[in-house]
């Protein structure tokens, strides 16, 4: 069985990539709210907008991850090269496919949707710079599918110091117009992010042609492409990713019912989905290697040692929240500050915080659980578990918002009805379902 100190060992370095990937949506909240509130709430549902889209390449890349774990545990690993290089032409296909689509039909659906104007208006700014990061974030997503599945993660440390610093430096001189560079606002925040994503991708490229034995997996050998091994990645991967589109799909929703609500509540959600997706790193990076792990125990054949894997994976996730919401608990306006100085949008974001703050455990649960069942390929449950749950939630935050009309923060705690559904329904599984003989 995996040891704390070897789940650590192959965990952290995720923790730190997630950490630069979501400090290029922090930095670009904090700056933007210097800017304006109009700013903030757009870079929220740009955000969103812009993951709703990302999703098809990380549910892909994310399939090809678990099929890389199974033949690291099977030690197949010329059969990991092809399901790399294979993957890398198609998702750079995908790419090319989801930025035709938000080329032509992102702003007129924005626009159906979009109450004010103003939002609408920087909104399409952002997402004109924004949309050509797809061809530098997906490719970028199957080098990490690579280096997670065959458990060498410790150059993810280096790819998000790559990231954040670009990120951050260009981000405050493209936003205020600073060493020369022209004073670009939203535009200039989302224009940051691509080149960031750019000079990551050019230090993947680098390291791996330094560093690993490219004839051991046969690696960059591209071909035109075999439909067979792509097959396999979609078998995995087609439910991945229509699981989290559906999910991110739901979360722009949210954000969709908050903005019909007026600006202000919409300023405070964006706040707290910052830091959602900052503070609740560690859970994410659990979740990340939880499917690999199981992926690689059940290719070498030790099955019995995948449930007690997962349960270290949750305690070890919760260890680690648990400082996260006592601080956030304890200083919630200090929290809120880093995106704001105004003070009374400070005051209307506490008691979000404060939910937030509980989530976070369900969040634990319910990500663990099902990453944990994404590794034993059969995707298809996720999806069906998910759709389920997401129907109760898309009825929870409509009655919230339209028919009850309650305050912000009483539409966030339809996450706890969110995450404890699917943990539970995967939970189930893991008791119950028949799992342990699933090839892939």
């Amino acid at each position: 069985m995996y040891s704390n100190k070897h789940i650590w060992q192959i965990t952290y370095p995720v923790v730190l990539t997630l950490l630069a990937q979501n400090l290029v949506n922090v930095t670009d909240s904090a700056f933007l709210g210097r800017v304006g509130e109009v700013e903030l709430g757009a870079s929220a549902l740009a955000g969103v907008f812009y993951m709703s889209v990302f999703v098809v390449g990380m549910g892909f890349s994310t399939g090809s991850q678990i099929l890389i774990g199974r033949r690291n545990g099977e030690q197949n690993y010329l059969q990991i090269g092809e399901v790399f290089n294979q993957g890398m032409l198609f998702i750079f296909l995908l790419a090319m496919a989801v930025f035709g689509l938000c080329f032509f039909f992102a702003e007129p659906l924005l626009h159906s949707f979009i109450h004010s104007e103003a939002v609408y208006k920087a909104t399409v700014r952002y997402l004109d710079f924004r949309i050509y990061g797809f061809f530098f974030a997906f490719v970028n997503m199957m080098f990490r599918a690579f280096y997670v599945g065959v458990m060498r993660t410790k150059v993810l440390t280096l790819s998000a110091f790559i990231t954040t610093g670009v990120n951050v430096v260009l981000n405050y001189s493209l936003i205020f117009g600073h060493f020369g560079l022209p004073k670009m606002g939203i535009g200039g925040a989302a224009l940051a992010s691509v080149i960031a994503e750019a000079c990551t991708l050019v230090f993947y490229m680098i390291y791996t042609r330094k560093t690993v034995d490219i004839s051991r997996y046969g690696l960059f050998i591209f071909r035109r492409l075999n439909m067979e091994t792509v097959r396999q990645i979609l078998d995995i991967s087609f439910y991945i990713m229509l699981q989290i589109f559906l999910a991110v799909s739901t979360w722009f929703i949210f954000f969709m019912f908050i903005e019909q609500t007026g600006e202000r509540p919409l300023a405070i959600s964006n706040i707290v989905r910052s830091l959602y997706s900052l503070l609740g790193l560690p859970v994410i990076a659990f979740s990340v290697t939880i499917s690999t792990m199981v992926s690689n125990l059940m290719g070498e054949g030790r099955t019995d040692e995948v449930l007690p894997t997962i349960r270290k994976q949750l305690k070890m996730a919760c260890i680690a929240v648990t400082p996260v919401a006592i601080i956030t608990a304890l200083f919630p306006a200090a929290f809120a500050s880093i995106y704001t100085d105004n003070s009374s949008l400070i005051a209307d974001t506490i008691p979000t915080l404060y939910v937030f703050c509980g989530v976070l455990f369900a969040f634990a649960f319910g990500n663990i659980y099902s990453s944990a069942l994404s590794g034993t390929g059969n995707t298809r449950m996720v999806l069906l578990f998910d759709a389920s749950v997401l129907v109760v939630y898309m009825a929870y935050i409509y009655l919230v918002n339209f028919v009850f009309h309650w305050p912000v923060h009483i539409a966030w705690l339809s996450e706890f009805v969110y995450w404890l559904g699917v943990g539970s329904c995967s939970y189930l599984y893991f008791r119950f379902g028949k799992w342990r003989a699933r090839k892939i």
